[in-house]
Order: structure tokens, then sequence, then C-alpha cells
């Protein structure tokens, strides 16, 4: 057992330690650890050996964390330093940054991490060392902010991809973030449903129309009888229409202002319009002309502002009162309604 424990660079020391014999820069350290020196503990100590030279390789080796009754760590002059939780979230989003760069994944959701990381969590352990994090920390620090459910559960779930991203380095260590639960999001934390009558929608398209014109008019009223997400409404092109059988190809969102050939659950579809969306998508096409005559016009999409432009980002919702009021989800760049052109 002996000779096998010195091949092995470690060795028993009395009846209740192991030590582990290594080298970091040409430096050798004796440190111990309080496991009885059985044939299967040694065994076990020789697989941590060659993770910890592993670590040392890689440089994310910490004395303090592997050995931490050391007498000696505080002053170990050790070049190595551990990773720190700042350095592996940085590590992260630049892996996510090539995802986007690939086309492997949506800005907008790059965009969420990186908010999250460099907000919530970057201030309270971008200095710490990632191998020190506990559970416990991290649940702390999310139950100290007054999130709603679903803020609560982005935040967690931003920041358990980061850390299973930065524990992919250290298999043989249990990731404290890959325990966080989620809230529960059940009916009562959903907004009630308030479909407007008719009678009420009727009114704020005549509204739309008679304060804002036709290209916002069509607009709004087309969204009330198609059902579409403004995102994929603000994304169809004249091609995307098929008038003969009423039928709609949904297969485009814009994200951030950015085209996207894909929707927002990345399934493309085929919906069939009722009569009423049907007359919008009749009209627009003579609105779309005067536009084309007026030099106002240099795309395909099949709605557009009041100037001829593509919509590249879904209008500001805005209360029913101030559609009454003459209140457009544009006046915020727009303060005094436009004319169309004739």
């Amino acid at each position: 057992m002996g000779r096998s424990s010195v091949r092995g660079c470690v060795a028993p020391v009395g009846r209740h330690r192991i030590l582990f014999d290594f080298r970091v820069d040409g430096v050798r350290f004796r440190p111990t650890l309080k496991w009885l020196p059985t044939e299967a503990n040694l065994r076990r100590a020789r697989a941590h050996l060659v993770r910890i030279r592993a670590q040392i390789e890689a440089g994310t080796f910490c004395f303090s964390e592997e050995f931490p009754d050391y007498r000696g760590r505080k002053s170990v002059p050790i070049p190595l330093s551990a990773q720190s939780c700042g350095d592996m979230f940085d590590h992260f989003l630049a892996h996510e940054e090539a995802r986007v760069a690939r086309g492997d994944l949506a800005p907008i959701t790059l965009g969420s991490h990186r908010q999250i990381l460099d907000h919530v969590w970057r201030p309270h352990l971008g200095h710490l060392p990632l191998l020190s994090i506990r559970h416990s920390l991290l649940v702390k620090i999310a139950d100290a902010h007054p999130w709603s459910k679903k803020t609560y559960n982005n935040a967690i779930s931003a920041l358990r991809r980061a850390f299973e991203f930065g524990y992919q380095d250290h298999p043989e260590r249990r990731d404290p973030a890959a325990t966080l639960r989620s809230a529960r999001i059940g009916k009562k934390d959903r907004p009630l449903i308030d479909p407007f009558s008719i009678q009420d929608a009727e009114t704020l398209i005549a509204a739309l129309h008679r304060d804002w014109g036709d290209a916002q008019g069509n607009y709004d009223e087309f969204r009330f009888f198609a059902g579409l997400r403004p995102s994929e409404q603000i994304a169809l092109v004249v091609t995307d229409y098929d008038a003969a059988h009423g039928v709609l190809s949904i297969t485009k969102a814009p994200v951030h202002g950015i085209d996207k050939d894909v929707t927002k659950t990345a399934e493309d579809r085929r919906v069939v319009l009722c009569p009423r969306a049907m007359a919008v998508l009749e009209r627009q096409p003579d609105l779309r002309q005067r536009m084309l005559r007026a030099g106002a016009i240099d795309h395909e999409h099949v709605f557009f502002t009041a100037d001829g432009e593509p919509i590249r980002r879904p209008p500001i919702r805005i209360r029913a009162s101030d559609a009454l009021c003459g209140r457009s989800p544009f006046d915020i760049a727009n303060p005094t309604p436009p004319a169309t052109p004739q």
C-alpha cells in the first residue's frame, strides 16, 4: 500500500490524514486532508490529485478551497488565482455573443442575460471565487429583492445558465445554482383577461381612422380581427398574403428592430382570416399605391407608418381612453396627427 501511495504522490500521515504532494510553478507543496488512510480513501485521494493538477494547469486552482486547514495557506506565494464569478460571467456572455453571431441565440436573450448578470448578480458575486459560492448566498441575494414572480424567475434562470456554463470546467464540484427553484406561477398571478366588446372595438377603430389616418387605422383594425402577435403583424410583407384563399403565412418577427426569419415560438404557421381582417388587407393596397406614387415607400411591408416607413417595433400600448381622445401609440415620437398623402 505504501509503494502505491508514494507513486501516486499521496501518502498516509499517521492514522487520520492523507498527504498530497504536488508542485505549482516549481514550488513543492505537501498539504494534508483529514481522511482516514484506507485503501479506498487513498484511491480517492489519487483521483483527487489528478483533478488538482488539471486545475493548476487550467489556472483555476484555489488552494484555500482544496486545503482549508493548511496552516500556511494565507502566505503561500502561489501566482495562480481562482477564477472569479465576474470572470466566469464575462466568458459566458462572450460565448453567448458567439452564439448570436452564428444565429444560434436570439439577440434579445443575450441582452436580457447581460442586463441581469451585470445589474443583479455581478455587484454581489463578481469579486468572489466561483468555487467559493454557496447555495445559501445565492438564495439570500435573490430573496433580498422585492421582485414579482416573473422577474424573480428571469433572474434565477440567467444565473443558472451562467453557473451551468462555469461549472463545466469543474464536473467534480456541485453547482450551487442548479438547485435554485423558480417561483410557481398560478392562475391568480396572471392578469385577468378583459376583452373589448365589439361596440368598444368599433368606437376605437373609428376614432383611430378619424384622428390618425388610414395607415394607423388599418393597422389597429387588423389587430382586432387577425389575432397576430404585434411582432408578427409588423413583419408581414405583401407576398405573405394569399388573397385567393384568405390565408396569411406567418414566418418571421423582428427582434429589437431587426428582422428575423423566425417567429417567437420558432414555428411557422398559416392563419385563415375572418372576413373583417380580409377587408382590411383588401383596402391596404390602395393606401400602399398612394404612398408609392408619393415616393414614400421603398419596401414590401404590408403595414407602415403614416410617413410610409416600415414599423420596426410594435407601437406603444395605450389605454382606450387615450385613443378616444386622439392619443396615438406613435404620438410620443410624433405629437401632432400626421397627414396622409393623397
